[in-house]
């Protein structure tokens, strides 16, 4: 599960690949968020027809084929062991995969964070929903699978991370065995090099003394 996360990485020190891919005003919009939850917008890193592009989108993800995007539900998470098969998400995870830059998730109260601090990226799927008046809404969730043992202590899912680098190899719509060659990237990741850290009531995060295990 991933109902909670943030990004208060400033507009300087966004992976590089985002940040070449924001116009100017999405960096005039930009704001670091300490917090980030279900329904509201996010910044994203997808492939469009274009090519690469940062995007705006809402979090909870409207199937294209759903009539009314106000009724029925609206997943922010999806199980990467069934999202080739649940009509829901099977076309975003053939051709509409993205990426969240996040600087933390939380879990009961304790944010999960790179120790060097530096931010990394969610794996997600996008939507974009059409109206029949011309009106469009792109929408987005995020992949989650059996936690690591940095996490499990807290919850029985976690996010999916996907590696620096492979930006554009798990954005691309690809097919068949190429698709099946991402698979990899949906199991547990490695916890070295990431911690857990205490939120206080101040709102800070401190580095807890040991994680119960």
């Amino acid at each position: 599960m991933c109902g909670r996360f943030a990004l208060s990485t400033p507009l300087k020190q966004l992976p590089s690949v985002l940040q070449h891919r924001m116009d100017r005003e999405h960096q005039d919009r930009y704001a670091e968020r300490d917090l980030i939850v279900p329904g509201e917008p996010l910044l994203a890193f997808r492939s469009d027809q274009s090519g690469p592009e940062a995007s705006l989108m809402l979090w909870g993800l409207i199937p294209g084929w759903q009539k009314d995007p106000a009724k029925g539900p609206r997943p922010f998470n999806a199980r990467a062991e069934t999202v080739a098969e649940k009509p829901s998400f099977r076309g975003a995870w053939r051709h509409r995969r993205c990426l969240l830059p996040a600087s933390c998730f939380f879990e009961k109260g304790r944010a999960i964070r790179r120790i060097d601090r530096h931010s990394f990226w969610l794996a997600g799927l996008w939507e974009r929903w059409l109206g029949g008046d011309g009106s469009e809404v792109d929408t987005c969730t995020i992949l989650t699978t059996t936690p690591n043992d940095l996490v499990r202590p807290l919850h029985q899912r976690m996010p999916v991370v996907i590696p620096e680098g492979l930006e554009e190899a798990w954005m691309a719509p690809v097919h068949g065995q190429q698709l099946r060659a991402l698979e990899p990237l949906l199991a547990p990741w490695d916890p070295s090099g990431w911690e857990v850290v205490n939120k206080q009531s101040d709102g800070q995060l401190s580095l807890l003394s040991g994680l119960e295990s």
